[in-house]
């Protein structure tokens, strides 16, 4: 019975929803995790339809209120053990808050909510029931992404001076909501996207990437959000400037109009010894420039503790990697490496071992709720004219 797969319910995927099927991939990656059931649309028809043609066998529901009501009614090893809602923004914290308020650990992707107070309900209940909850911030999966994290925190290169986050695409650099992109239509809307659409959707991801990899957090911002586009309702692109709780500086800098970007993230981390830079589009490698010495390039599956440079590393750290160096992990795989860390966690809470996740494994409710509130922030910071403000 311990080691059964994990029982796991999908809140939205129907309707050519781009986000599900990399979390699909991701939850059958070690056999250990499988769907089972999901309330995949919110017209209850179209929900049962598209269960029945899912590419697997899966029970469908004509709501989430319904799945969450008839899951509970299964014994333990039937029913689902945690729910994963891949909607867009504004049905994030209806179905999170049910699910929790039932005992159902929650897999939310990001943002969190659409406002601080929802926010501030979802992390009252995680804390309350002390249950887990992670929110999907994909790029913290990476290895490469983990390694940057021991190199800075272990303070390899010494005092962290500037931090530049960014996350550059190009795909709203026209009205591609007006050709029936249904991944557009929804992140130009206001009343389903929230306060921001460039800062929301992937500002939220820079930030993050900042505050896992540093450890550092802003304490002043000052923020712009801008609108290229004619026409548009929100953002496409999203430029903060940072105080950091160190005394250092910080650039939190995002655009969704930039010509040949894809999917360009990455971080640049500088301080008093040396600098490092990492990017998701290249995701195995990791750089590292110091002064008077060739610049260092380690690669995930290549890389040796106390070679000069690093000194000892962390056994689970090391164990993390599946594939050999030179057989590149990618996007599905850094899914799958946070699914697999919230289900070890899934698996002591339902133990009654479960103690409250740190955020080095994944994003928690906690950086969920700071997300909304790094936004609200620059918000206020744009509407009173690029004001600095405290956070």
């Amino acid at each position: 019975m311990a080691n059964r797969p994990l029982n796991v319910g999908l809140v939205g995927g129907g309707g050519g929803a781009f986000i599900v099927n990399p979390h699909q991939k991701a939850i059958f990656f070690d056999g250990t995790r499988r769907v089972t059931c999901g309330a995949l649309h919110p017209d209850p028809k179209i929900a049962l339809s598209e269960a029945e043609n899912w590419a697997y066998p899966i029970k469908g529901y004509t709501s989430y209120d319904e799945m969450l009501e008839e899951e509970c009614k299964k014994p333990v090893g039937e029913r689902i053990d945690y729910a994963l809602i891949v909607t867009p923004n504004h049905v994030h914290f209806d179905p999170a808050k049910k699910a929790l308020e039932k005992g159902i650990p929650v897999f939310c992707e990001k943002p969190l909510t659409v406002t601080l107070e929802q926010s501030d309900q979802l992390v009252k209940i995680c804390k309350e029931k002390n249950i887990p909850f992670c929110t999907a911030h994909t790029y913290l999966g990476h290895w490469s992404s983990r390694f940057s994290r021991h190199i800075v925190r272990s303070g390899l290169l010494g005092d962290i001076r500037w931090v530049d986050a960014y996350y550059i695409q190009g795909w709203l650099s026209e009205r591609t909501e007006d050709t029936g992109n249904m991944q557009a239509e929804w992140r130009v809307d206001p009343k389903r996207s929230g306060a921001s659409g460039c800062g929301g959707d992937i500002g939220t991801h820079a930030m993050m990437q900042l505050r896992y990899v540093t450890g550092l957090e802003p304490v002043k911002i000052c923020g712009y959000m801008e609108t290229f586009v004619s026409g548009r309702q929100l953002d496409d692109h999203f430029t903060v400037y940072a105080q950091l709780n160190n005394g250092g500086r910080a650039m939190v800098r995002t655009s969704q109009i930039c010509v040949g970007h894809l999917n360009d993230l990455g971080i640049e981390v500088c301080g008093t010894k040396g600098s490092l830079i990492w990017r998701q589009e290249e995701p195995e490698k990791v750089e590292i420039r110091l002064n008077g010495q060739p610049d260092r390039v380690y690669f995930r599956g290549a890389v040796s503790a106390n070679d000069g440079f690093l000194g000892d590393l962390p056994e689970d750290l090391m164990a993390e990697p599946t594939i050999p160096a030179g057989h590149p992990e990618a996007f599905h795989d850094a899914f799958a490496r946070l699914h697999r860390c919230f289900e070890a966690d899934v698996r002591a809470y339902q133990a009654g071992t479960y103690k409250e996740a740190d955020g080095s494994k994944y994003a928690t409710v906690d950086d969920g709720r700071f997300g909304i509130y790094f936004i609200t922030k620059v918000v206020e910071s744009n509407a009173n004219k690029n004001a600095w403000v405290d956070i």
